[in-house]
């Protein structure tokens, strides 16, 4: 899949594959976490659910210093080498804002006023989304298939619609008689799943630009 590799790339691959899996996994335990706290208030199988999250991104950390080690080891030529890096490196950022946003529900006790659950509930469905896509990109892309630019531009759209959301939800907020910190607090997090879209079509992005450059 890789060209011009050396000696170390087989294992560079796998790695990476295996970074792109764990991301499913840390989506899906997101997901599953945040469909339960929306559903009860405080429950077990929240607090599971986003130790297993936990658990993934620990995961996911393990195999970014094993894929950088190997790096640096020269499994790759140099300019290959930054490119790949580069593109981890932000799509490592997803992961972080996950477990964040699960981590300040917990921690501060937030629940989710009812009259937010839906926007909430399309804002987390469509970033999820874009995390799926982001995937299949890199694979793509990863592969030296075609099909990148199209997933690029589906992201970009699913990035406009969750800032739509974002917005809207922060001015209803603000807008209702809800106890002051709490909007603090609950803006904070509407932010930050915000940022989940917006740094997926970051990383689709460079992908593309990754991909022209290959071509040149």
């Amino acid at each position: 899949m890789f060209q011009f590799f050396f000696k170390k790339d087989n294992r560079v691959e796998e790695l990476i594959f295996d970074y792109l899996e764990t991301f499913g996994l840390i989506q899906e335990n997101f997901s599953k976490a945040l469909v339960s706290c929306v559903t009860q208030k405080r429950c077990e199988e929240f607090d599971f659910l986003m130790e297993q999250t936990h658990k993934c991104e620990s995961r996911a950390d393990d195999i970014m210093d094993e894929v950088n080690n190997l790096m640096f080891g020269k499994a790759l030529i140099p300019d290959f080498r930054g490119d790949i890096m580069n593109l981890l490196i932000s799509l490592d950022k997803i992961p972080h804002l996950l477990e964040r946003a699960l981590f300040m529900i917990r921690y501060q006790r937030l629940v989710i006023p009812e009259a937010f659950v839906p926007d909430i509930q399309d804002l987390i469905r469509i970033s999820i989304e874009s995390c799926q896509l982001i995937s299949k990109q890199v694979k793509l892309f990863l592969k030296n298939e075609e099909g990148t630019r199209s997933l690029m531009s589906t992201i970009d759209t699913n990035e406009s619609h969750c800032d739509h959301i974002e917005r809207r939800i922060i001015s209803d907020l603000f807008k209702s008689d809800l106890d002051p910190f709490f909007k603090l607090q609950f803006k904070e997090l509407v932010i930050n799943i915000g940022d989940i879209s917006d740094q997926a079509d970051r990383v689709s992005k460079l992908v593309n630009i990754l991909t022209l450059k290959r071509r040149v």
